[in-house]
């Protein structure tokens, strides 16, 4: 089966065409070697797979016939991702909560009056 197959079928992209052009930027490897999207995989395969900023680790046990629904995916594969990558996550996601997205005008008052508390030296009373 096709790795983009395989991904899609296992529920790591919502369509087959994601998983293509995930695949034809790299973000997919097949026991150590960057693979193009045709890559045939078997069970026993480890994949490492790159997605929201996470390297996910897989090892392929069976090949289903077709998608299958989420309960039915451990059958599948093995996830051997490491939760050091998910508590990282959680991390970014506290990091960019405070900031507003780039071009969406001016600071605020509230912003400007962090930035001048920020910056100024003397002590404050």
């Amino acid at each position: 089966m096709r790795i983009d197959k395989f991904l899609w079928c296992t529920r790591y992209y919502k369509t087959r065409n994601m998983a293509t052009e995930a695949a034809k930027k790299g973000h997919f490897k097949v026991n150590g070697q960057a693979v193009k999207p045709s890559r045939e995989v078997f069970p026993g395969d480890k994949i490492l797979l790159r997605k929201d900023q996470i390297n996910y680790g897989l090892t392929v046990l069976n090949l289903p016939e077709n998608r299958v629904g989420a309960k039915l995916v451990d059958l599948y594969r093995t996830d051997t991702t490491p939760k050091e990558a998910f508590e990282k996550l959680e991390l970014l996601k506290y990091s960019k909560d405070y900031y507003r997205e780039k071009g969406t005008g001016r600071p605020t008052k509230k912003d400007r009056r962090d930035l001048e508390n920020y910056t100024d030296d003397s002590p404050v009373e």
